[in-house]
């Protein structure tokens, strides 16, 4: 392979410098004395003028040093238009010269010139990174995987299977194209993978490439768009070209909403650089033979903005969704993340599945990585289920913070309303387990918490489920009502959420008796990313007013049900929040025995929970 060599100012200066040494050396060897005009007709009387060349404004020759004779060249500004009668008198050889000044004009040209090239060319150096030179610059960025290079096949994917599904038929068009074009069939030209963020698009992505053993281009929708107008374009052209000569092969296009936004959104007109890197992409895609074997896949979290030229037949016109795993599947990716570390024998992944409702891919794999270390710092062997269960909480609750002093009084308010949460959650119907009661603060404003684990996966809520979950957020608030008298700022993250379950309730579930089955909430702007729309709401201003009223209704209705729940248990309230401010945390069985329940008792809660979403 070529080596380039790198360019650096710092060779630049260093040359210099030596020429700069080696000038001050020549001309200490080869000095001219310089004399005043008053000296050198002083010299002139005494004879020791030996010969001179005149020009028009400095005098310049050779004079006898001292008796010994020697010969030592100076020069002087000459001041005396008639120079040549007084030269003549004293019987010294003279001539005239014509200064060139060619030189001197020249450097003072190029000089400049080479300093502003030179520079320039250093600055561009860097700005472009890795491109090596001017005639590089519309030359793409993709990294380069070579079929030795991929070591990761679909049994390195895990919790996406029906994505694997869809994806296998790129595999075999790979690897057998003929049994393709036997029968005249073309695979789709574009695959778009979307799907929320963590969930393992571009690993997939690899995946194919990996099974399939061919070359792999890898880039992201953000390095085709630069500051020189038409770079992009020529980026995508090279792109193209080079698929085109290593095919069959995968182009992957990572954050292609970088690249593919819809054109005319934006301050900027229709002919800027992004939108001309995507019209030469949509081009290209046309152009390109589909039996040629160049597979375009792209990802993205943000469908909803891409052109839809982009998703027209004929360009991406396959769209695999990679959603957030189920149970199965997060067990699926633990079981595969687990095979890195050092575990015990007993460790259940279907059981830290369970713990991990909501997470992706790359969720589960820091959830690991942090269960390994913690097992590390613990001097431990191997990690265990402790380990696991210590890293959710540090996950999802944030990280302990033993050493932040809290006042008596503070403590106690805290353990009695995180006990108030814990109580009415293992009163009312519907609602998740408690695994954990800690008063121990977390993160960053967190002075205790509540773990709830679900048993399982719920896709759909019942409208008593989603009021017992804002009972069980307000049971902290209507434990310190009822025990001190008195509310603290500690349930503003409570009283949120409660309130966004019962927005959620009343504008997009259609569960107000007064506003009826009508849907007022606007689509989110994201469904993968939840980002809530912008603009005015689409109703009136009486809708909102009564909106408002069914919330506020709702919020007091449930607060009330916690309140009187907690008055009928109130000695366990106040034990649970004594045991509490004595251990700091309560795990899952004391809570069970601090409150009653049997393992009967609980697998009877848990059979009616089944029957409910059956």
């Amino acid at each position: 392979m070529e080596k380039h060599q790198k360019f650096s100012l710092w060779y630049v200066l260093l040359g210099i410098w030596i020429v700069l040494i080696l000038q001050n050396a020549l001309m200490g060897a080869f000095a001219v004395k310089v004399i005043p005009y008053s000296q050198f007709l002083k010299l002139l009387k005494e004879g020791r003028i030996a010969e001179v060349a005149i020009t028009a404004d400095k005098i310049q020759g050779k004079m006898k040093n001292g008796p010994e004779g020697t010969v030592v060249p100076f020069k002087t500004i000459r001041v005396d238009p008639e120079i040549s009668t007084l030269l003549d008198q004293y019987n010294v050889t003279f001539k005239g010269e014509i200064e060139s000044t060619f030189l001197p004009t020249l450097l003072s040209w190029v000089v400049p010139t080479a300093l502003f090239f030179g520079v320039w060319f250093f600055l561009m150096r860097r700005m472009m990174g890795q491109q090596q030179g001017f005639m590089t610059l519309g030359k793409n960025k993709a990294k380069i995987y070579m079929e030795s290079d991929l070591n990761i096949t679909f049994d390195d994917v895990a919790g996406v299977e029906e994505a694997k599904q869809e994806l296998v038929e790129v595999v075999e068009f790979l690897k057998r194209p003929e049994r393709y074009s036997e029968l005249g069939g073309k695979l789709p030209k574009g695959v778009l993978l979307v799907g929320p963020p963590g969930t393992g698009k571009t690993l997939l992505a690899k995946a194919v490439a990996g099974e399939s053993g061919v070359p792999f281009f890898s880039l992201s929708g953000s390095e085709f768009v630069e500051m020189f107008v038409g770079l992009g374009a020529a980026r995508v052209r090279d792109l193209f070209v080079q698929a085109k000569q290593k095919a069959p092969c995968i182009i992957f296009i990572d954050e292609l909403d970088a690249l593919g936004k819809a054109r005319g959104i934006g301050m900027v007109g229709g002919h800027d650089e992004r939108e001309q890197t995507l019209n030469q992409l949509l081009v290209e895609m046309d152009g390109f033979d589909p039996t040629a074997g160049v597979i375009l896949m792209a990802a993205t979290n943000r469908p909803e903005i891409l052109d839809q030229a982009l998703l027209r037949p004929g360009r991406f016109d396959r769209q695999i969704l990679v959603d957030r795993p189920d149970k199965q599947g997060r067990e699926a990716i633990l079981k595969v993340h687990l095979k890195n570390i050092k575990t015990v024998k007993n460790l259940d992944a279907g059981k830290i599945a369970a713990m991990t409702p909501g997470m992706v891919g790359a969720d589960l794999a820091n959830l690991v990585n942090e269960a390994a270390l913690l097992a590390v710092r613990k001097n431990k062997k191997k990690v265990g289920m402790p380990e696991f269960e210590e890293a959710v909480e540090r996950l999802v609750a944030g990280l302990e913070k033993k050493n932040r002093l809290i006042n008596p009084k503070e403590r106690e308010i805290v353990a009695y309303h995180e006990m108030g949460h814990a109580i009415v959650a293992l009163s009312l119907p519907g609602t998740d387990p408690v695994k954990k009661i800690s008063i121990i603060p977390r993160g960053i404003a967190a002075l205790g918490y509540t773990l709830q684990v679900p048993t399982e996966d719920r896709f759909l809520l019942k409208k008593t489920e989603l009021l017992n979950r804002i009972a069980t957020l307000l049971g902290g608030r209507a434990a310190e009502a009822l025990v001190f008298g008195d509310i603290s700022t500690g349930a503003h993250n409570d009283l949120a959420r409660a309130t966004d379950i019962a927005r959620s309730m009343i504008k997009e579930y259609g569960m107000s008796e007064k506003l009826g089955q009508v849907y007022f909430a606007r689509e989110k702007r994201n469904r993968f990313l939840n980002l809530m729309p912008e603009g005015p709401e689409a109703y009136s201003e009486s809708t909102a007013e009564l909106i408002d009223t069914e919330i506020k209704k709702i919020i007091e209705h449930e607060y009330e049900k916690a309140l009187t729940l907690l008055k009928e248990k109130q000695d366990i309230l106040d034990k649970g929040a004594s045991i509490l401010l004595e251990k700091e945390k309560i795990d899952a069985e004391e809570i069970k025995a601090l409150m009653g329940i049997s393992d009967k008792d609980e697998k009877d809660v848990q059979k009616s929970r089944e029957t409910a979403t059956e």
